[in-house]
């Protein structure tokens, strides 16, 4: 057993450091990033797509898209909006890494570039134990899933740095406990920054855009510097 846990952390920092080296080529390059995690279906693409349609044209943004089969769905859609996208094939693996966001990296004009959203594969167990060298952390929750998601899995709500709850469209249909849910990501991560969002009517999004322009433009000027 001690073998065992020695292995698993022997792979764990070498993550952390790999990732550590990511975070730093972004901010030689001035490019602000985000780690979108989430289940299948809660609409990480959608959040996407609508971030590309809702910031101003100055702001070029790139992104890597990681899916566990050889499947270009998603990030065709995400070129059809004009971005650069990188294609990631897990192998079956559950989760993007640090050695994957460096392939991506490579293969993204980051000189180009003011923002790097790089979408984990759909899972809320593994992507929390995986540094990938990306700014901020952010999890798209959506109704349907239900409340109990923070208290079924906690770790991956503790080391948020967002939350952005899509679907509230469906709300008068389903049987979810705003207050409840909120709740439990409270004990898990005081003061979170939450933006309740509808992608399909666009309900909420102007307020997200807000969120990213406010940390896009430091790093944009200080390319300027």
């Amino acid at each position: 057993m001690t073998q065992k846990v020695e292995v698993v952390r022997k792979i764990l920092d070498s993550n952390d450091r790999l990732a550590a080296g990511n975070q730093a080529r972004l901010d030689d390059m001035n490019v602000f990033s985000i780690n979108l995690m989430a289940s299948p279906g809660a609409g990480k693409t959608s959040l996407i797509l609508q971030t590309l349609s809702h910031l101003p044209p100055e702001i070029k943004v790139g992104v890597v898209e990681g899916d566990t089969a050889p499947v270009t769905i998603d990030a065709d859609k995400i070129a059809e909006q004009g971005a650069p996208v990188v294609q990631i094939n897990t192998g079956g693996q559950c989760h993007l890494d640090a050695v994957l966001l460096e392939l991506g990296l490579n293969q993204l004009p980051l000189e180009d570039l003011n923002l790097v959203i790089v979408e984990n594969v759909g899972n809320l167990i593994c992507p929390a134990s995986f540094k990938l060298g990306t700014h901020a952390n952010v999890v798209v929750a959506s109704i349907p899933e239900g409340d109990d998601k923070p208290y079924k899995y906690p770790n991956i709500y503790r080391g948020l740095d967002v939350l952005v709850i899509n679907k509230i469209d469906l709300l008068p249909y389903l049987d979810f406990r705003m207050d409840y849910f909120k709740q439990g990501v409270e004990m898990l991560n005081p003061g979170l920054q939450i933006f309740e969002v509808s992608c399909k009517t666009g309900e909420g999004i102007p307020a997200w855009i807000d969120w990213l322009k406010a940390h896009i433009p430091a790093k944009a000027e200080a390319a300027k510097e």
